[in-house]
């Protein structure tokens, strides 16, 4: 077992709390995200995990040792950051074994292990190269050998994709989750990028000013945020606020939105994520179960090669412009200035806190 638990974590900078209370509980196994804005405390926590920041309050258990005050090099941990951290003058083997070789152990062992981790990695052939011999991507595998190879109970990842162009970057997620399932290690990993949150994380926790705003699969984080802040955080989202009564949300004059939650009387938070709109010109027919209409007027088209993104100005008064994207396989496309009309379900507007 190397499943990890926080609890009551907090860590103070002159007067912000970088952690306030943070209690979190990491299942052994699992691929978990980190995500947050700079200066929320995803990555304070993940080096209180590691060792490198001493917590002001609080408890860290690895596989139900308590280890805040258990120095780095003995918490059994591998760690990858963003920047590598490679030794230019050394071979990617001796990079790789470089954790076994301070350990003392011996030569063939130290070969053996790093040959099995050059084939985890799909670089087996590379023993002899430097750093400066070998793509981004490439360097990142021999980051994530060297970070295995001392068989850690917990396999710690610092912005681990940042430095790498979108495409690449697409493809070491696919590769990451892949090795991380193969060795069934528990993985906590820090991000800012909503998309990589969501692609490789079985679980995120959502972080905003040292406090943990939601946490859940990433389904659930995304289709039912808590809050604004996490619905806008992760992802787009339309945010309408109003008055509930009757089971829909008044926003504007004559502007109403059905929800399929029960909701109490009073002022209410609706978001809509802009994927779940469908957009039609007025008279065009749509479904019945399309129950929330709104219409409006395109003020922006903007053309992404498979996918059309429209802000529309509301008629009647209504909020800021709704944002809404269309898959590139309508029979037209709208351009700024025509008249369209927002249709969704009433299981789309997902009612949030403020």
């Amino acid at each position: 077992m190397s499943g990890v638990t926080v609890t009551n974590a907090r860590k103070i900078y002159g007067q912000a709390a970088a952690l306030d209370g943070v209690s979190i509980a990491f299942q052994d196994g699992e691929f978990f995200g980190l995500l947050g804005p700079s200066g929320s405390g995803k990555t304070t926590l993940l080096r209180a995990i590691a060792g490198f920041v001493i917590l002001d309050q609080g408890e860290i258990s690895i596989a139900g040792e308590r280890v805040e005050h258990v120095p780095v090099h003995r918490r059994q941990i591998g760690m990858v950051f963003q920047n590598y951290a490679l030794f230019p003058h050394l071979s990617v083997a001796e990079n790789v074994g470089f954790g076994l070789s301070v350990r003392g152990q011996d030569r063939a062992d130290i070969a053996r292990r790093v040959g099995e981790m050059l084939e985890l990695v799909r670089l087996p052939g590379f023993e002899g190269r430097k750093p400066r011999q070998l793509s981004g991507g490439q360097q990142q595998r021999v980051a994530l050998a060297r970070a295995l190879v001392t068989r850690p109970r917990v396999l710690l990842l610092d912005e681990p994709l940042g430095a790498l162009d979108r495409r690449l970057r697409q493809e070491m997620q696919v590769e990451l989750k892949q090795i991380q399932r193969e060795i069934g290690i528990t993985a906590i990993f820090v991000t800012h990028d909503q998309e990589e949150a969501l692609t490789l994380s079985d679980r995120i926790a959502i972080i905003n000013q040292g406090r943990l705003a939601q946490v859940g699969g990433p389904q659930q984080v995304y289709e039912r945020p808590s809050d604004v802040f996490t619905a806008r955080f992760l992802g787009d989202a339309n945010i309408f606020k109003g008055v509930a009564e009757a089971g829909k949300v008044s926003i504007a004059n004559s502007i109403s939105i059905a929800v399929a939650d029960k909701l109490p009387n009073g002022a209410a938070t609706i978001i809509v994520r802009p994927e779940k709109m469908v957009v039609a010109g007025v008279g065009d027919p749509l479904p019945d179960q399309l129950v929330n209409r709104i219409s409006g007027t395109i003020l922006q088209a903007i053309y992404s090669g498979n996918s059309v993104t429209y802000r529309v100005v509301i008629d009647n008064g209504g909020p800021e412009p709704v944002l809404t994207f269309v898959q590139n396989r309508a029979p037209r496309l709208f351009a700024p200035g025509d008249p369209v009309t927002l249709a969704w379900l009433a299981e789309h507007s997902i009612p949030v806190g403020s």
